[in-house]
């Protein structure tokens, strides 16, 4: 069985203003954090403990102080205003922003959202002229509009190009290998926590060509899409900004751990396994989850990890759902399904090989959202994320 953390209050009780005691220690991290910022030079370590530790860095105002020093990112040089130019991902880009109404505060003015939905395309579409070799995907507006929505235009320009030139550079590959090989650090963590959960994993993983592939929208948003809190993800903002790139990946593990029983107590098989773990509670104990994933990462360090994800990744099966996503309907993931015994090997023999389309990476991240589900949300959430896209693909 997985070795579990030390008990800790998992909403940032402890930081709460209705309690005195409360209130002296939100007091006190504020005081760390004005001196660490006012120091000569910068305190980045102290500012990098109290993003991590439990409540993180507390309020909006002091994240656009303290992200900026997390990122390298020099606050009197930013980018200026851009123009908006055409680019070869604006209607991709346009789409996905249209559809991120849910991304903004409730109750904001429509025109306001609008305003800043603009500001949105413009942002991203800076980033991606300025760094040419970058590629997009569907998923990476959900981490932009969170930049935005704390730091503004300008600052949140300039840390997104931080991030995007380092954190989520794998993400941004023509081909989805990299991405790949980060979703194998997955299986050796559970492996190594819970060997009963890992083998459960394993037997699942071998009956269906998705794997681990229900982690994928939780790491290329940094769980922006599939959180429905904000400040839930911005709390998670804190911990990743301040930690190793990979750690989104170790939260990923501690998660599934977290709900090991109900995954157990699963039927091992795609829709009903694949359902549980894609829908993330919006009720998990996140300070007790992030202390659990660094325990993780201090116990199974990356590079011990990338050996084993390497091996993984020759077994994989996540080129034959590539390959799949690129040939078939939605309806035809079900109908695989349901024939898995006889039909998958006769329909897998007549597919052809597949081209290397740039949109193919696009084609993959869309339809992850829709696995995992029964037949009705499959389909649905496919037309959610990319109804366009898909329809010209299939």
């Amino acid at each position: 069985m997985a070795i579990r953390p030390l008990r800790s209050s998992g909403t940032s009780m402890l930081w709460s203003r209705d309690s005195k005691f409360g209130m002296a220690l939100r007091k006190q991290k504020l005081l760390l954090i004005h001196q660490a910022l006012t120091s000569d030079p910068v305190a980045v370590e102290t500012l990098r403990g109290a993003a991590v530790s439990e409540g993180g860095l507390l309020t909006d105002e002091i994240r656009r102080k303290v992200w900026p020093k997390l990122l390298s990112v020099n606050v009197y040089n930013l980018p200026p205003k851009t123009v908006r130019q055409n680019h070869k991902d604006y209607t991709q880009v346009q789409l996905d922003v249209n559809r991120s109404t849910h991304r903004f505060p409730q109750g904001m003015r429509a025109e306001q959202r609008r305003v800043l939905q603009e500001q949105l395309i413009d942002l991203i579409l800076h980033i991606l002229r300025a760094h040419p070799e970058l590629h997009y995907y569907q998923g990476y507006h959900d981490i932009a509009v969170t930049l935005l929505l704390v730091a503004g235009e300008r600052m949140g320009s300039a840390l997104l190009e931080k991030l995007s030139t380092h954190h989520l550079r794998d993400f941004m590959d023509p081909t989805m290998d990299s991405t790949k090989h980060i979703l194998n650090y997955l299986m050796p963590i559970l492996q190594q926590e819970s060997l009963r959960l890992h083998d459960f994993m394993l037997r699942y993983q071998s009956r269906s060509w998705v794997g681990t592939i229900f982690a994928l929208s939780w790491l290329i948003t940094w769980y922006g899409h599939v959180l429905t809190s904000f400040p839930h993800i911005l709390r998670l903002y804190d911990f990743f900004l301040a930690s190793h790139p990979l750690m989104p990946v170790y939260f990923a593990a501690v998660i599934v751990l977290h709900r090991e029983a109900e995954v157990l107590a699963c039927d091992c098989d795609m829709p009903s396994v694949h359902q549980l773990l894609s829908q993330i509670p919006q009720n998990l104990p996140y300070e007790r989850l992030i202390s659990w994933a660094l325990q993780l990462f201090q116990r199974h360090p990356h590079a011990e990890l990338a050996k084993q994800a390497a091996l993984h990744q020759e077994e994989s099966s996540f080129s034959a759902f590539q390959l799949a996503t690129t040939q078939q309907r939605p309806d035809a993931v079900l109908r695989r399904q349901r024939q898995q015994d006889s039909a998958h090997a006769e329909t897998a023999a007549l597919l052809p090989t597949a081209g290397h389309s740039p949109l193919v990476k696009a084609a993959v991240w869309g339809i992850s959202a829709t696995l995992g589900a029964v037949a009705l949300a499959v389909t649905q959430t496919a037309l959610e994320w990319a109804p366009e896209f898909l329809l010209q693909l299939f």
